[in-house]
């Protein structure tokens, strides 16, 4: 049983939610066993309240067990969460929403994090301008005030990623990641896109002379990926797809899965959102 995150009933729900409340904001997740989207948001919710240490507590509750607290908190759908602090409720969403707007949200409420934390935000903005050794250093900083931070030690391999050290990168996934195994998985198969680096200025030659090259086409595919220019991969798997959608056996659509897979992550949501759906509709 984790300390940040518990099962809780009408009986219990006084001592565990509404008295720990007043020192702590308390995330409540209803939920129940046959509802899908719960499926997604209640191990996320349990991975981040792992992750922020305290900062929130998630006390679930399984709505069909528990209909009284339910109808308390005017629970009409499911998955349905809501936030209790000092005794009131002062938040709330509805649905499985995707991972990064769930940070966004518990960030909102959350008590201030310690100085790896801080750190760690730091070390993304770095990233979002574009000054990746300087987010690199900021990330070791925070890995060494928390040795046992597994999202930190995957932000700084994702930054030596960027940075084209794929070596470096490797060593550190070769380590096992129980906290965050999607996020790891995604970045070996990023490392693994990385690996096949290749110059782009020949494929891009050789596709300008023979646009229906769709073999020459997926290899510049890749290489882009390599390079972390990823739009542009995306785009020229994609044209292979809208071109010829049964070409070495579908090999547009199954290089646009792995592009997923190594994509996944708040990170691209949106972009990867985006050209699943060029993708469905590019197949019907």
């Amino acid at each position: 049983m984790s300390q940040f995150s518990f099962d809780v009933a009408l009986e219990d729900f006084e001592a565990k939610v509404l008295q720990a409340s007043l020192e702590v904001p308390v995330v409540v997740d209803f939920w129940a066993p046959w509802c899908g989207p719960c499926q997604t948001l209640k191990p996320m919710l349990e991975k981040l309240a792992e992750e922020y240490k305290g900062r929130f507590l998630l006390a679930k509750v399984n709505s069909d067990e528990n209909p009284e607290l339910a109808g308390h908190f005017g629970v009409r759908s499911i998955p349905s969460v809501k936030v209790v602090y000092q005794g009131q409720l002062v938040d709330e969403f509805n649905g499985a929403l995707p991972e990064g707007q769930v940070r966004e949200f518990l960030d909102r409420i959350a008590l201030p994090g310690g100085n790896e934390t801080d750190l760690r935000a730091e070390a993304a903005a770095l990233v979002g301008e574009g000054r990746l050794e300087e987010a690199l250093a900021k990330l070791v900083a925070a890995s060494q005030a928390d040795p046992q931070d597994q999202a930190v030690q995957l932000d700084a391999i994702d930054v030596l990623l960027q940075l084209g050290r794929n070596d470096e990168a490797a060593q550190l996934l070769a380590g096992e990641y129980p906290n965050e195994p999607a996020r790891a998985t995604a970045l070996r198969a990023r490392l693994a896109l990385a690996q096949g680096a290749a110059d782009t200025a020949p494929l891009e030659a050789k596709l300008a002379a023979s646009p229906d090259d769709h073999a020459t086409r997926l290899e510049l595919a890749r290489a882009y990926a390599a390079q972390s220019r990823f739009r542009e991969a995306l785009e020229a798997a994609l044209e292979v797809v809208r071109r010829d959608r049964f070409f070495d056996e579908g090999a547009g659509r199954k290089t646009l899965l792995q592009f997923f897979e190594a994509l996944s992550g708040e990170q691209y949501d949106d972009l990867v959102r985006e050209f699943r759906r060029k993708l469905s509709a590019a197949l019907n």
